[in-house]
């Protein structure tokens, strides 16, 4: 018996659309992934499954006590909420019992310990607290930790953890890949293979659906292709598939235009048409007037810069560190013109920490780095601080001109744009209504028309379709300069790397030829990073007296005067920052702030990311000092 049953569902969005009567039946043990291009609806569609959006037409059937939970792809606040509150909130009014009972002895409030008590056995709540608690335990979460000090591969682990607490029958998620790191990755996918209900997921990590899924569907102009076994299978079939609608539609069109010189020229020798065969051509017309055509491939190259030096950066005995740890350490290399170079390693490793040495944006507090001649740099941000989301597409990448200079030519804003799949009317739309795709080949857009000889992407992969992914593949294989390449897209990286910077820990850097699957083949492991994050002090509102989440430092271990005294002076710089932060936010929230010039707006978001940073540099070196 299915677990879930959508039937002829019909769904619109504006004057588009989005599903036409779609049927689909999930039963336990599916593992499904969903593909389509960016924009093709795949969100609203796990949506309409997971019964938070209403469909214009047809029937969606639930068997009746079946549990289901989702994970947007978007992350969890950076607030001030604990972990364990978040993962709590799962569970609807029980969980807020749990969250009372949780502060309730961590405040020492023995009255409010009483009455969450009573709350909890009057509605059995004591094996849901087992549940929260187990499954914090089996995601090495830190319950106690505020999510404002956590990474997003960390918070993206809360939400996980939050969708898993009830136990789901039906478990959706979209781009459940996005913001973790490489060895998250593995271990979702362990968790997934695992997993005994059913699975909807929406991914561009092929690697990923390849090891998770047994199905795959695809969402193609409003229609849904479901097919039995793994993506590489399914791939052959898709193929198989356009070939045979190309060949259909040939021969469609061949006999349309056929009857379209008939009907003009008419029938000599006859006084009158075959009625019959003009019905036929009406409705031949008709038909072709509904076809939908296949949304085209994006088309889009890199405007080559005049070749820099031959060698792009030289690096002697760079050591870094942030509050006191090690993110390199005495690392050397030389980064020769046409060198294209991944970096691997977990999140926080310090991979943007390089790039930003290599590049000459941030001095190293050891060592030397030489920069060389003629560089033209192209930087990709994964935050998308390129775009201003407040302004339409064509002011962000053309400055709002109807033309722009690409390879020493003028072109139409909107042609450019074209070519990243940007209809005339998206060119003209905010960039915040765009979905994350879509704002991702805005910043390739963007990027792409400048000259460049050094392409420095910082996870360009996320959100972006599987076939603008592979096109991506092909231009950076194409391109003539150097490529530094952050990704923890497996494949993406094997196919267009040739060495890479491994960060194994502790500020070590070492260097391979190869892609990362040869660099695993060869026996390459990244650090186990199983175990809870370092979290900083959090705060309880009763005492204004900080609680340290590490462990005490063993009472038998002396610190010398200098570092006793700096751990002593640590909880007033960090109250200093939190004040400092507190006042910036409170400027930023007033009604009105972001009418202010430009100018005034970057300057104090500049400034909140500045004691942002001070902040979490504090909290690391306060548990550093209080381990030593």
């Amino acid at each position: 018996m299915p677990l879930l049953k959508l039937d002829r569902i019909a769904l619109h969005y504006g004057t588009r659309e989005l599903l036409k009567d779609v049927d689909f039946t999930l039963y336990k043990g599916n593992k499904i992934g969903l593909l389509g291009r960016n924009g093709e609806g795949k969100s609203t569609f796990l949506n309409v499954v997971a019964g938070l959006t209403k469909a214009d037409g047809g029937e969606r059937w639930v068997r009746p006590g079946i549990k289901i939970a989702s994970l947007d792809q978007t992350l969890p606040a950076a607030s001030a909420t604990t972990v364990y509150d978040v993962v709590a909130d799962g569970l609807k009014e029980v969980g807020a019992l749990l969250k009372a009972f949780h502060h309730a002895i961590q405040d020492g409030d023995m009255a409010a310990l009483s009455r969450a008590q009573d709350a909890l056995e009057a509605r059995d709540g004591w094996m849901l607290q087992q549940k929260v608690d187990t499954i914090i335990s089996q995601l090495a979460l830190p319950a106690d930790a505020p999510m404002k000090n956590l990474s997003g591969g960390w918070r993206k682990r809360v939400a996980l953890a939050q969708a898993l607490v009830i136990d789901p029958d039906i478990l959706l998620l979209d781009e459940p890949t996005n913001h973790l790191d490489i060895l998250a990755i593995e271990w979702l996918e362990k968790q997934l293979r695992d997993y005994r209900g059913a699975l909807f997921l929406v991914t561009h990590d092929r690697a990923f659906l390849q090891n998770v899924v047994n199905q795959i569907a695809e969402l193609d102009r409003g229609k849904l292709h479901a097919w039995e076994g793994d993506y590489q299978s399914f791939l052959n079939y898709r193929a198989q598939q356009l070939a045979a609608e190309e060949r259909s539609n040939a021969l469609f069109d061949k006999k349309l235009a056929q009857e379209e010189v008939w009907i003009r020229q008419g029938i000599k020798a006859r006084r009158t048409r075959n009625e019959g065969r003009v019905r036929a051509l009406e409705r031949l017309r008709t038909e072709r007037a509904e076809r939908v055509n296949r949304q085209g491939k994006a088309s889009f190259t890199v405007e080559n810069a005049e070749r820099s030096g031959k060698i792009v950066a030289e690096v002697k005995n760079v050591c870094h560190c942030f509050g006191g740890d090690p993110v390199i350490s005495a690392f050397s290399t030389v980064i020769m013109r046409g060198d294209r170079v991944g970096l691997v390693g977990a999140n926080g490793a310090g991979k943007s920490t390089l790039l930003k040495i290599l590049l000459g944006e941030l001095q190293p507090e050891q060592g030397t780095v030489n920069n060389g001649t003629k560089l033209e740099i192209a930087y990709f941000d994964q935050l998308r601080n390129q775009l201003d989301m407040d302004k339409t597409l064509i002011d962000n990448i053309c400055g709002g001109r109807d033309f722009i200079e690409i390879n020493g030519r003028n072109r139409h804003a909107i042609s450019y744009l074209g070519d990243f799949l940007f209809t005339p009317q998206q060119a003209r739309t905010v960039v915040s209504a765009l979905s994350g795709g879509e704002q991702n080949r805005a910043i390739l857009a963007k990027l792409f028309s400048k000259p460049a000889n050094v392409l420095v992407l910082d996870e360009p992969t996320n959100d972006l379709d599987i076939e603008t992914l592979e096109l991506l593949e092909e231009l950076l294989v194409e391109f003539k300069g150097t490529l530094l390449l952050v990704s923890h897209d497996r494949v993406f990286m094997d196919n267009v790397v040739t060495g890479i910077m491994v960060f194994t820990g502790k500020g070590q850097v070492d260097e391979y030829v190869g892609g990362y699957s040869d660099w695993v083949a060869h026996g390459g492991s990244l650090p186990d990073t199983t175990a809870q994050p370092a979290t900083a002090t959090s705060r309880t509102e009763n005492t204004g007296a900080t609680k340290q989440n590490t462990a005490p430092a063993p009472a038998n271990k002396r610190r010398s005067y200098q570092l006793q005294r700096e751990l002593d002076n640590q909880p007033a710089l960090v109250e200093k920052l939190e004040n400092r932060k507190a006042a910036i936010e409170q400027i930023l929230s007033a009604p009105g702030f972001y009418n202010n010039d430009p100018a005034t707006v970057a300057a104090e978001l500049e400034k909140l990311a500045a004691v942002e940073q001070e902040l979490s540099a504090a909290y690391r070196r306060w548990q550093l000092l209080e381990e030593s």
